[in-house]
């Protein structure tokens, strides 16, 4: 009995994980999924909106610039003759007739000099004489401050045509002789407007987006509702035609959801717009909106169907893992265990229950593996100790050997370095740190490996030009190893300790915050030492004496804080001339540590 409480038990279990990791997270992406595809078929509304009115409002300002360019090439045309009485000539106005038939939203083309009668060419079915005057009265009184005028939209009574008055003057021997002056139909703009025509009401019963096209003012130009732009209606109410009109001169295009009343109905709506600009002093506002649960209809099914099929396939997963699930018992958790704490580094763990056959396989895998991940561990450990020791000692042996190339400064590079490790403890480093600075400080001279004996061994002071060749020594050691990748990290103290803080040191002349702290306190080190250690053209100092000297130079060759950790080190008796006693720091390579002073040579 007991033995089918726990595999019933089991199964309840089992069940209730299949339902949280396997059903669980296939319905919760299910509605990730349906959520994300209905953002995404928005967005991609949104963009066809955005992407229609743009080529929309560039249909127009080629539009706008087709008739722009009419009336200055006419302009040019008749400033080029350089003859007055070509203004009223038979060929100019046999010229604009053309231009009538050849432009059939061109309503009126004419001339209108100073001093004479106005050539004109215009559509008497469209506008009349009269009409055509008061149209280009306001155009022609600003031709003289502005090379081309263009009015706001207005209307033609007698055709109920909303048109633009576009003006340019002629100058002839630099003086304004005449404008040339077009009526043009803005009909242009609701047939690049509108693919194919259908009425509001169509449009609306269908949910397909509707265009129009408004001036400044809001008024509508062009609108399915040819009502609206036979008389200019203004369509301010509309908040996306708000939006425009108070954004138009900084936004060239934008999207933006809104309501609209419709027949007694409230819609939510998407819509976008768009700027097309005439001219400077004139833009049109291109409009397009849509109802929006007609335009996202597509979300709604596509998110049915993903809840369908992620619950079907839920069902079905659920059947299947039931069936499966009789096969799982203890010891796969405990197999599950015993892996993660193998993973977390562990490897002392093994596999003890072994219950099922292909359990008890890869728990004898696992047991073999951490054995020969131990082993492997153990072994990579000693290579690298071993490698450390390798380098380290070769490290010493070549600062040995460039030392030892003048008795006089013999044990140079390991009394800087040990200085150098002291200053480091003072000033709070680490101990990858401390071991790096050591490093650095040991090959500080590796370039004079360079530098002919002559001049490294020369009992008495250089001359200004041995001391050029004895200050390349930086450069030198730098080039030798630059292109070891494991001497990387150890350069900044070879290549820039003689680097001052006032930027007068050498070999690159570095000021401040830009010299390392590496090479600032083997700067130091190397001065300290350099002082205390008698040569053969002068004896050491005394330790109060170097102190005070290197002190005078904070600020101009030397960092204040590395000064001040090795005055206190000198103070508190842990370095001194030819002796550093380093507080239990234990170098890698080393045995053990170094509690006590020790004398260095």
């Amino acid at each position: 009995m007991a033995q089918r409480k726990k595999i019933i038990s089991l199964r309840y279990i089992v069940l209730i994980t299949l339902l949280l990791v396997g059903v669980l997270p296939l319905i919760v992406t299910g509605w990730f999924l349906s959520d994300r595809s209905a953002k995404e078929l928005r967005a991609v509304e949104g963009r066809y909106q955005t992407q229609l009115v743009q080529d929309k409002a560039r249909q127009i300002e080629m539009y706008g610039q087709r008739y722009s360019n009419l009336v200055k090439n006419f302009a040019n045309a008749l400033e080029l003759s350089n003859d007055d009485s070509v203004l009223t000539s038979l060929k100019t106005q046999e010229k604009l007739g053309e231009s009538l038939k050849e432009n059939p939203n061109l309503i009126a083309l004419f001339i209108k000099p100073i001093q004479e009668e106005s050539v004109s060419a215009y559509r008497t079915e469209a506008i009349s004489l009269k009409e055509i005057d008061s149209l280009s009265t306001a155009v022609l009184g600003k031709v003289s401050d502005e090379n081309f005028v263009i009015s706001q939209p207005q209307l033609i009574e007698s055709s109920n045509q909303a048109v633009l008055t576009m003006a340019s003057p002629v100058y002839i021997s630099g003086n304004i002789t005449a404008a040339v002056v077009a009526i043009v139909s803005l009909e242009g703009i609701s047939r690049i407007v509108v693919d194919r025509p259908m009425s509001e009401k169509d449009l609306w019963q269908y949910g397909l987006p509707i265009i129009f096209v408004v001036d400044e003012n809001g008024r509508a130009i062009s609108h399915p509702n040819s009502s609206y732009t036979t008389s200019l209606k203004p369509l301010t109410e509309l908040k996306i035609v708000q939006e425009w009109k108070d954004t138009n001169t900084q936004i060239q295009s934008a999207l933006l959801p809104f309501d609209v009343t419709h027949e007694g109905e409230l819609h939510n709506m998407i819509g976008a717009y768009s700027t097309a600009s005439f001219a400077k002093s004139l833009k049109f506002g291109v409009v397009v909106m849509q109802d929006e649960a007609m335009a996202l209809a597509s979300v709604s099914d596509m998110r049915k169907q993903t809840w369908i099929i992620s619950l079907a396939l839920a069902f079905i997963a659920l059947i299947i893992g039931l069936l499966l699930a009789r096969q799982l018992t203890l010891p796969l958790l405990n197999l599950v265990s015993i892996a993660q704490k193998i993973s977390g580094g562990d490897l002392s763990t093994r596999i003890k229950s072994k219950n099922i056959t292909e359990i008890g396989t890869l728990g004898e895998a696992f047991d073999t593996m951490s054995d020969e991940l131990e082993q492997h561990i153990a072994n990579l450990a000693k290579a690298a100790e071993e490698n450390r020791e390798l380098f380290v000692g070769a490290t010493k042996a070549l600062a040995a050997a460039i030392d030892g190339k003048d008795r006089y400064t013999r044990g140079h590079s390991e009394r800087v370095s040990r200085v150098s490790v002291a200053i480091g403890q003072r000033l709070g480093m680490g101990e990858e740190e401390l071991e790096t600075l050591r490093i650095s400080a040991l090959l500080h001279d590796v370039g004079k490996i360079g530098i002919d004996d002559s001049i490294l061994k020369k009992p008495a002071a250089l001359t200004d030009e041995e001391y050029e060749i004895m200050k390349t020594h930086p450069q030198k050691g730098y080039k030798i190893m630059k292109n070891i990748p494991a001497m990387k990290e150890f350069l900044p103290g070879m290549y820039m300790h003689h680097e001052m803080i006032n930027g007068e040191g050498y070999p690159q002349g570095l000021r401040g915050e830009d010299i390392p702290l590496q090479a600032k306190i083997v700067s130091v080190a190397d001065t300290f030492d350099a002082m205390t250690i008698d040569r053969p053209y002068s004896k050491g100092m005394e330790l109060d004496a170097a102190l005070d000297r290197i002190r005078s130079f904070v600020g101009t060759r030397y960092d204040g804080k590395v000064v001040e950790a090795l005055v206190q080190a000198c103070t508190e008796g842990q370095i001194g001339i030819g002796r550093v006693k380093l507080n239990n720091f234990k170098k890698k390579g080393d045995k053990k540590a170094t509690p006590s002073a020790k004398k260095v040579a």
